[in-house]
C-alpha cells in the first residue's frame, strides 16, 4: 500500500533532501512538504496522511539570551501541537527529528564521551533543552493507532548542509595545516539519515533511534578527506596540542570541534541496513559538483 507521507520544513536541508529520496521509490511513497512557519499549518487536513515526518525547527543559529523564548515556542511547543493534530485527525505515525544535543557538550580533549543507552541527557543550552521537552511532551502520545518515534542523529552532513561540516570545509580549502589530535566523533551522512527514515516508515516503528555512520571520526581525517578531494594537501602537525588541551579547558568551541563524542556502536544497531554510504563516498559527494 502506498503511504502518504507529510514532511514539515518545506525549505529545510533534512525536509528537501527526505522528499528527493523517498521520491526514488513512487510507488511506495506520496511525499507532501508544508512549512510551519505561520499557523496556516493548523488548516492542513492530516486526516489524508499515514504519517508526520517533523524535521522542521531551528538549530543553526547562536544561542543567545535574547532568542530563548523562540526556540522553545518554535522547537517545543509547535513539536507538540503538530503531533496532537496529526493523532487527533489520525495520522498513524509521527516522526520527530531530535538531536544529540540532548546529552551537552562534546567532552574535552583528551576525555572519552560515549553515549550509551543510559546515559541521562544532560542539555547545556536552551536548543538542547527546548528539544528534550519536545521529546517528553510528545511521547505520552504513543498509543496502540498512533507511533511515536524520536530520532537523536548525531552531527548530519552532505552536500549544501550548514553548521560544523560546512565550516570543516572551507576551513580545509585554504589551511596548509592541521592539528593532529587524536579524537573520535559520530557523524551521519544525509544519505544514511534519509533511508534510516525510509526504514522507520516502512516497518512501522516506534520509540527511540540513535542512528550514526558505520566508522567514528577523527576531526583530521575529515579535514585531510575534505581537502584531498578538493586537490589539495594538508600537513598535519601535534606542535600545538598541549597549548589546545589547555585552552580547551576554557574554550567551548575548542571541544566542540576537537573533543569526542560518540555513540556506542551498539546503540545504533538497526534490524536493516542504513548505511549506503561509507565515509569515503560521503565526502566526495559532499564535496563533488
Amino acid at each position: 500500500m502506498v503511504k502518504k507521507i507529510l514532511i514539515t520544513g518545506k525549505n529545510s536541508y533534512i525536509g528537501n533532501s527526505l522528499a528527493n529520496w523517498l521520491n526514488q521509490f513512487p510507488e511506495e511513497y506520496i511525499i507532501t512538504k508544508e512549512s510551519v512557519r505561520d499557523d496556516k499549518w493548523k488548516e492542513i487536513d492530516f486526516s489524508i496522511f499515514d504519517v508526520v515526518v517533523h524535521v522542521a525547527g531551528i538549530a543553526h543559529q547562536d544561542t543567545k539570551a535574547d532568542q530563548e523564548e523562540f526556540y522553545y515556542k518554535v522547537n517545543t511547543e509547535l513539536t507538540i501541537d503538530i503531533a496532537k493534530k496529526a493523532k487527533k485527525q489520525g495520522v498513524k505515525q509521527f516522526i520527530f527529528l531530535s538531536s544529540i544535543i540532548v546529552y551537552g557538550a562534546s567532552g574535552k580533549i583528551g576525555e572519552k564521551k560515549i553515549i550509551t543507552r543510559e546515559t541521562v541527557p544532560k542539555p547545556i543550552n536552551f536548543y538542547g533543552n527546548s528539544k528534550l521537552l519536545a521529546e517528553k511532551g510528545i511521547k505520552p502520545l504513543q498509543s496502540k493507532n498512533f507511533n511515536i518515534v524520536i530520532v537523536r542523529p548525531p552531527m548530519i552532513y552532505g552536500k549544501g548542509a550548514k553548521g560544523n561540516y560546512h565550516l570543516l570545509s572551507k576551513f580545509a580549502k585554504v589551511t596548509p595545516f592541521f592539528l593532529n589530535i587524536e579524537n573520535q566523533r559520530s557523524m551521519l551522512y544525509i544519505d544514511n539519515l534519509t533511508e534510516f527514515i525510509r526504514l522507520l516508515i516502512q516497518n512501522e516503528e516506534n520509540g527511540l533511534y540513535f542512528p550514526q555512520n558505520e566508522e567514528y571520526v577523527r576531526t583530521l581525517e575529515i579535514v585531510q578527506l575534505i581537502a584531498e578531494r578538493n586537490g589539495k594537501k594538508i600537513i598535519s602537525t601535534r606542535v600545538f596540542n598541549f597549548l589546545l588541551k589547555k585552552l580547551g579547558k576554557r574554550v567551548t568551541i575548542i571541544n566542540k570541534v576537537f573533543g569526542n563524542l560518540v555513540y556506542s556502536k551498539e546503540l545504533s544497531k538497526y534490524k536493516c541496513i542504513y548505511n549506503v554510504r561509507t565515509l569515503e563516498e560521503s565526502i566526495e559527494l559532499s564535496e563533488g559538483d
